[in-house]
């Protein structure tokens, strides 16, 4: 009973309740309640660890598709989730405030008081555009995802969006706080067992009782099963449809036969991690190659020129890849030889802690499974 639907028998869609016991949320109501809070909290969370992003989209895709559910809801749920009964007038947030302080023991309506009401529509509407930038993001910084087809024409305006998806997530993370604030001092000062509310259903307030119709229950649960259903997904497959790739997996190797030979002696990186003059400086210093002599004995003056206008014609400044755009952003007037001297690379591993048989930061290869083909993108990124 405590976490189950009301056992008292039903006259109507909605019958009188006892003055002070109210059933107001249904059980799938409160499911996709916490739902909405908890895929928030856990997106919010993993978005600070990289090795985690794979789950930050998954807990963000959820959360779209319960905010979407909410807001249909809000127009065909029950009594009391339906937006026609919200209190949104500003009088009424006022009043609600100077009844709240000037009686600690007021009468509760059954369903969202004006503050609340407030709230839920911040909640949908800053969500769903917490939602929809990321998926903007993931899709024109990585190049994967739902959106990732919109990375070659829109790959330049990444930080931009990545700054309103996160203002937009911390202003909704801060607005939560203060509700969670709200609902602990209508707990324990007005002592309405607000808490509670959301647990068992019931509130301590006046109204009539609330009643799911049959159809509605099956739309509840089975978006709750749908939820479900991209957890498991997600956790069963490397590549999801929320991680596939757009970028194209290019083989440089076959590209130009003389890159191959570099090969001989380490795994060759992408042209487009480091710009024209780079490449420029290490082409012309083989005879010091990172402490190696690179002669016409290894590779012939023909190949090396052939790698060196190879890697010209493919470097960061004719890339469209979102790490070429960071590196030239990042680099301004430097341009060192190595990837761990470009500031935005050692911004993005700063946090990173080698394993012991990872050896070198420059083994890129060892998270990058796929970094000798251009594929860097966060969601395929796998820690040894």
């Amino acid at each position: 009973m405590f976490f189950g639907e009301k056992t008292h028998q039903k006259t109507s869609a909605c019958t009188m309740n006892t003055p002070k016991r109210v059933f107001v949320w249904p059980l799938c109501t409160r499911i996709i309640h916490w739902i909405i809070a908890t895929s928030f909290l856990l997106a919010f969370i993993t978005s600070f660890f990289y090795q985690w992003y794979v789950w930050h989209i998954c807990f963000g895709f959820i959360f779209g598709v319960v905010l979407l559910f909410r807001i249909i809801w809000g127009f065909i749920g029950p009594h009391y989730a339906t937006f026609k009964t919200f209190q949104l007038s500003l009088n009424a947030l006022k009043y609600y405030f100077v009844e709240k302080i000037q009686n600690r023991w007021r009468t509760i309506h059954a369903g969202h008081n004006a503050a609340s009401s407030w709230f839920t529509i911040i909640v949908l509407s800053f969500g769903i555009l917490i939602v929809i930038s990321g998926l903007v993001v993931q899709g024109i910084e990585d190049a994967s995802g739902l959106l990732g087809f919109l990375h070659p024409s829109y790959f330049q305006f990444s930080t931009h969006f990545m700054w309103l998806h996160s203002v937009l997530a911390y202003t909704l993370f801060a607005c939560s706080m203060i509700h969670i604030l709200g609902v602990l001092i209508e707990q324990f000062y007005h002592k309405t067992h607000m808490v509670f509310a959301m647990i068992t259903g019931y509130k301590k307030a006046t109204g009539e009782d609330a009643h799911v119709s049959l159809p509605l229950h099956i739309f509840a649960y089975g978006s709750i099963a749908l939820c479900l259903f991209i957890v498991l997904h997600v956790k069963s497959y490397e590549e999801t449809f929320l991680t596939q790739t757009y970028v194209e997996k290019r083989d440089f190797q076959a590209e130009n036969s003389a890159y191959k030979q570099c090969s001989s002696c380490h795994k060759p990186y992408p042209p487009f991690m480091l710009p024209k003059d780079s490449w420029a400086k290490l082409m012309q210093g083989l005879e010091n190659h990172f402490g190696e002599t690179i002669s016409e004995h290894n590779i012939t003056k023909a190949d090396q020129e052939s790698i060196y206008a190879y890697l010209i014609a493919h470097s960061a400044e004719d890339s469209n890849h979102t790490l070429a755009l960071k590196t030239l952003q990042s680099l301004g007037e430097l341009r060192p030889l190595s990837m761990k001297k470009v500031p935005y690379w050692r911004d993005i591993h700063e946090n990173v802690v080698l394993p012991v048989d990872v050896k070198s930061a420059s083994n890129c290869f060892a998270c990058h499974k796929d970094f000798e083909y251009g594929i860097l993108d966060k969601a395929h990124i796998r820690r040894p």
